[in-house]
């Protein structure tokens, strides 16, 4: 998983529920320093959560832009029902992101991590007015890699014999090794009571819903392609949930701008968040003009 800093939000990140047509989400809303230079809104990953961008609000508001991280429905703070699985699917979390956005301001810059990459591109397709430019961060074309499949069955397997707590315990019982987004283990993180937190927030029927999804995506690559909108595909320099030759090919095909950090593998907000945010930052900027 992600691994935040921290999960108490920095000075001047406010904590709230967002009141959307669509219910409430939690969220992290970080002003810009002076001049507003437009709003991004930023979709965590797999058992991620807004937490996953804190690192990035203080370089981005310093550079002029406003930023609002939230937790999709049935992710840690944001309220969803714990045994239907029907609300998680796709359209469905893509609906709510449509309604995110209207609720703190279109037009947006969009930003999704992993799975948060793939619910953000089905938003765009539903409907791109809303939207400057599309960042897709560590999120590929289509299905996860199959050494991840694997990881994610076992998860899902879990859930269905096991409740959270049980399942958190195994975790760390078997001291998994670092994980990326789709594994979503422990990664060493000190305080792992936040992560325990955290986990024990989620829905069972998101995650096994979402899950589901990362295993099953089709490529929709030329859909987004025709929409015609700036889209910006970020990753570190290694990742196992999508190869980057496969993150490459995708850009290529989208005539998207390609950023590769270095020294950050499948979370560059946390691995490098600095970087991260400045080419955020420059990508946003051009976007504005475009």
């Amino acid at each position: 998983m992600s691994r935040p800093p921290t999960f108490a939000p920095p000075p001047g990140v406010r904590a709230y529920h967002l009141a959307t047509a669509r219910g409430d989400f939690a969220v992290l809303d970080a002003p810009a320093v002076g001049p507003l230079r437009g709003t991004a809104l930023l979709l965590p990953g797999f058992t991620g959560s807004k937490e996953d961008f804190i690192a990035l609000h203080g370089p981005l508001a310093d550079a002029g832009y406003r930023t609002v991280a939230v937790d999709g429905r049935g992710q840690f703070e944001s309220p969803g029902p714990r045994d239907d699985e029907a609300p998680y699917a796709q359209a469905e979390l893509a609906q709510d992101v449509l309604a995110q956005t209207h609720a703190i301001g279109a037009p947006v810059h969009l930003l999704g991590h992993s799975l948060g990459g793939q619910i953000a591109r089905a938003a765009v397709l539903l409907d791109p007015a809303p939207f400057v430019s599309l960042t897709l961060m560590a999120s590929g074309p289509a299905q996860i890699s199959s050494s991840q499949q694997q990881r994610v069955k076992l998860l899902r397997d879990a859930l269905a014999v096991m409740d959270l707590a049980q399942v958190w315990d195994a975790m760390q019982a078997m001291d998994a090794p670092e994980e990326t987004d789709t594994g979503e283990l422990d990664e060493g993180l000190d305080d792992r009571e936040d992560l325990r937190r955290r986990w024990l927030g989620n829905s069972p029927a998101q995650l096994i819903a979402t899950g589901r999804q990362l295993c099953v995506e089709p490529d929709r690559v030329a859909e987004l392609a025709a929409v015609g909108l700036p889209v910006h595909v970020l990753s570190g320099e290694l990742d196992d949930t999508w190869p980057i030759t496969l993150l490459d090919d995708m850009a290529t095909r989208l005539g998207a701008q390609r950023t590769v950090v270095r020294d950050a593998e499948h979370s560059p907000n946390t691995d490098q968040p600095l970087t991260t945010a400045r080419a955020l930052a420059a990508f946003w900027d051009r976007s504005r003009t475009t």
